[in-house]
């Protein structure tokens, strides 16, 4: 399996980002190459790069929460939310929340799942960033949009580490931002 890095803008020689994801090929089924970022946390200077890229993206802009998708969406958020004192809202799959919940089902290429988010922690009113560690086809990030709007929140953005902008996920994130710290071309 062939891959293409395209260096994002915040990328740097000096940091070769691309050097700490492992590409998987045939992950979790064959003719998927899974982009592993656990390389980027077992080394922390890796890590810390990534979290420091995430606060200069969005230094001038007001944020009221991050909403963290998960699994890895926390682990980049969590960091992020602390250092710049908002709220972190977690995203979590169907059944995992144990309070009044909004709600959204949405289709994967292998079936269909629900995502969810407590009432109680989505701000009305407020601009929340929603993070996952990859922004592929972008049905996720749409479905999280999707239960954060149902709270009267309105998205200010969407971050990733990795892109994958050749699977189109503009179409599904329609006209609000999208950051990434790299992005791949595919074949």
């Amino acid at each position: 399996m062939i891959y293409h890095h395209s260096m994002s803008s915040l990328e740097s020689p000096s940091f070769p980002l691309d050097d700490y994801i492992r590409k998987v090929p045939d992950f979790p089924k064959p003719g998927i190459l899974f982009y592993d970022i656990t390389g980027i946390l077992a080394v922390p200077k890796a890590f810390k790069w990534c979290i420091d890229r995430m606060e200069e993206l969005y230094s001038g802009e007001k944020i009221d929460a991050i909403a963290a998708v998960e699994s890895r969406g926390f682990v980049f958020a969590a960091p992020f939310a602390l250092r710049k004192n908002i709220p972190l809202i977690l995203v979590r799959k169907k059944g995992k929340l144990p309070g009044e919940v909004y709600a959204c089902a949405y289709e994967l290429e292998y079936g269909t799942t629900v995502l969810e988010v407590h009432k109680a922690d989505v701000p009305a009113g407020g601009r929340v960033l929603i993070a996952d560690d990859l922004i592929a086809t972008g049905g996720t990030l749409n479905a999280a949009r999707n239960v954060l709007e149902q709270g009267g929140a309105q998205v200010a953005g969407y971050f990733g580490i990795v892109g994958l902008p050749f699977l189109n996920y503009s179409a599904a994130l329609g006209d609000i931002p999208v950051k990434t710290l790299i992005e791949y071309d595919g074949e």
